[in-house]
């Protein structure tokens, strides 16, 4: 997800704490990004927009009810 959709969706402000420097090591801010290797599941935009938090849980709920993780 882009850095600016992550700001701008932070109900407790971290990413606003961490630019002040109150928060040390934060991805994204002071701290590299570093992509998975061998990720399970990936989320991506449609037609350049990002899924809505809701849409994005149900993609990993769906995820995991076909591997198995969860039961009905």
């Amino acid at each position: 997800m882009p850095l600016h959709l992550c700001e701008a969706r932070d109900p407790k402000g971290l990413y606003k704490l961490a630019r002040s420097g109150k928060i040390k090591g934060f991805t994204g801010i002071d701290d590299p990004y570093e992509p998975p290797l061998n990720c399970e599941i990936e989320i991506k935009q449609e037609n350049g927009v990002c899924p809505t938090p809701t849409a994005m849980a149900g993609q990993v709920v769906s995820y995991l009810e076909n591997k198995g993780f969860l039961r009905s």
